[in-house]
């Protein structure tokens, strides 16, 4: 690491921690630094030139860049993965009656509690599953609940009260028909099915708009996007959206936007995919860490942190790396190796290949090899 990243790297570390621009002599005194106070100002001066810093209006100090935080994750971070949360993870999965679905939310709330950041946990999509029955559980004369499967083992229920002139047996014939002419359709195409079959209820019972509406609106939600979301409250309480109303006006819309965290996968072919507020017009507020998993036997789902531009990222993604990399070797019986932003990386190993060659921060004081990559960086 040259003199030049080593001052990339303080300065995103401490603006992490403190919110707050960093100048040259809050790097001379709070890391002791032996550089005189304009070498580390001419240091900045350059890394702002080169795009990696940014100067705030309120401030002499700087801040980091998207393309700074960029470097840092590829290159700079340490990779550590805190002992307690090690131990946390392995205490959940050593407990053998915990179900997958179980495992994972657990997890997701410990590194929302960790990391004081939302997590997001993203079920496999629906509309590649199919409908493989319709149940019918009577609760009383009265009322019934309609159970709906789909071929991954998704379970939407719908309970609905009878009326004058409907009986238990209405009930279980539409459910008859139901499976007659759903079975095997996928839950894609369920609800126009569902819409086109609707004249025939009306042979079955004569008042049928309460059993059809309770049975779309199962429809619709096997339609949506599952989507669970931990530690909300505890991201609105960042500096960066605290008091700002718009903002978190923003993040409960995103929370309510499977697709947006569907995109950021896509934008990746890899486990691990990290969008960096500000790298796209879109959003210059919220950064997202999205890790695919994959469990033998059960249909691809994410994880995902989402959390201000400023979020501590070794910690984060360095802990997502290691909670997919044990789900992934509890339930398959063997360690894979994590993949992201265009890097092969093992767990633990230091090196890595940036998907596409990214300018290093130049060093003034000779040619000095940038850690973790395959060219020196430039004098």
């Amino acid at each position: 690491m040259n003199r030049r990243e080593r001052v990339l790297k303080l300065i995103v570390e401490h603006f992490i921690k403190t919110a707050e621009p960093v100048g040259s002599r809050t790097l001379i005194e709070e890391y002791n630094l032996n550089y005189s106070g304009a070498t580390i100002r001419a240091e900045m001066n350059s890394l702002e030139q080169e795009g990696f810093l940014e100067k705030t209006h309120t401030s002499s100090g700087r801040v980091p860049s998207s393309k700074g935080y960029r470097y840092y994750i590829e290159h700079l971070r340490e990779r550590s993965v805190s002992d307690e949360f090690k131990y946390q993870m392995q205490s959940i999965m050593d407990e053998k009656i915990r179900s997958i679905d179980d495992v994972i939310k657990e997890s997701c709330e410990i590194l929302s509690q960790m990391t004081s950041l939302a997590s997001i946990v993203l079920g496999p999509n629906a509309t590649q599953e199919k409908l493989v029955s319709v149940q019918l559980v009577p609760i009383s004369s009265t009322s019934a609940t309609c159970v709906f499967i789909t071929d991954q083992g998704y379970v939407e229920n719908k309970t609905f009260v009878l009326n004058d002139k409907t009986s238990l047996s209405d009930v279980e014939s539409c459910v008859k028909l139901l499976n007659d002419r759903l079975k095997g359709t996928a839950i894609a195409e369920l609800i126009p099915k569902m819409k086109a079959i609707k004249p025939l209820l009306s042979d079955y019972v004569i008042d049928h708009d309460v059993i059809y509406q309770a049975m779309l609106e199962a429809f619709v939600g096997f339609a949506k996007d599952r989507l669970s979301a931990y530690g909300k409250e505890e991201l609105f309480e960042q500096p960066e959206f605290k008091d700002d109303a718009t903002k978190i006006k923003k993040l409960i819309e995103l929370f309510e936007s499977p697709e947006v965290f569907r995109e950021v996968e896509e934008d990746g072919d890899e486990e691990i995919s990290i969008h960096i507020a500000g790298e796209s017009k879109d959003d210059d507020d919220v950064s997202i860490i999205s890790a695919k998993v994959k469990i033998p036997g059960q249909k691809e789902g994410s994880i995902a942190i989402v959390g201000p531009k400023r979020m501590d990222y070794d910690q984060v993604v360095s802990s997502m790396e290691y909670l997919v990399n044990e789900l992934e070797r509890r339930y398959s019986g063997e360690r894979k190796e994590i993949k992201h932003e265009g890097r092969n990386q093992s767990q633990g190993d230091g090196k890595q290949q940036p998907k596409q060659q990214q300018t290093s921060p130049k060093q003034g004081e000779g040619r000095s090899q940038a850690q973790g990559k395959n060219s020196k960086a430039r004098s």
